[in-house]
């Protein structure tokens, strides 16, 4: 089987914790990493503060194969994200040369002058990579396992874009699944001696409301087809089991 690749999220900023700005990012990375094989393990949404910031990255890089952060590199001073990832990794964060060309030369095509603020955005740790940003030029970028990129919905997702195919992936989890008519409170008990007789397997129950209906749906995953189907199938016999049986037609 295949190495199995974790990931975690940092998302950033204090509009995202107020509620100011609503987050778009998360799911269209979770999306992106199941379809490739990669965990999405954790995300923590943290506050324009450099110690937070700095402690979240340090505590998830350690026990994940990568990081990838959100938001606070764009040109204003509550932009500190590099100055953060420089203090977790503890080193220096300075103008890139080839960040601080690139934008210089982005402006002065576009004859717009380039500002202090705008300098600010070719800062970034020593020895950190460049991600490209196809969107607005003002590059994101990498240092040892961690991926630091803006938070414009559009921009993350085009640097998302170039950084996927450079990863490493794992197995890809495979799916099933199964609706129920019974309430989780019937089959929760039964459920979990199902989950506990296949280890192998990641078994989820969803409470759903439609039309005025309660219902239930069941999710098994595994990377393994004969335990996914094992498990699948065991959860189809215990519902079969606990269905009410219907009288007969007179």
């Amino acid at each position: 089987m295949s190495k199995i690749v974790t990931a975690a999220m940092v998302v950033i900023g204090d509009e995202i914790l107020s509620g100011r700005t609503k987050d778009r990012n998360i799911g269209h990375l979770a999306d992106i990493l199941t379809a490739v094989g990669i965990d999405l393990k954790e995300v923590r949404v943290v506050s324009d503060d450099r110690d937070a910031i700095a402690e979240a990255i340090n505590q998830l890089r350690l026990r994940n194969t990568y990081v990838f952060t959100t938001g606070g590199i764009g040109p204003t001073h509550d932009d500190i994200t590099a100055d953060s990832v420089a203090h977790a990794f503890g080193v220096p964060c300075g103008y890139d040369r080839k960040a601080y060309t690139l934008l210089e030369q982005h402006y002065a095509t576009r004859g717009i002058a380039f500002s202090d603020a705008r300098k600010r955005m070719a800062r970034m740790p020593e020895g950190a990579e460049h991600i490209d940003n196809p969107v607005s030029v003002a590059p994101g970028f990498r240092i040892g396992n961690v991926y630091v990129m803006a938070g414009v919905p559009a921009i993350f997702q085009a640097m998302l874009d170039t950084v996927v195919p450079t990863l490493e992936t794992g197995a890809k989890l495979i799916s099933r699944t199964i609706p129920s008519s019974l309430p989780e409170g019937a089959i929760g008990g039964p459920l979990g001696d199902i989950q506990a007789s296949n280890p192998e397997t990641i078994i989820g129950s969803y409470p759903k409301y439609q039309d005025g209906t309660f219902w239930t749906e069941i999710v098994v995953r595994s990377r393994s087809h004969e335990k996914l189907a094992a498990a699948a199938g065991a959860v189809e016999s215990m519902l079969e089991t606990l269905q009410p049986k219907q009288p007969l037609a007179r």
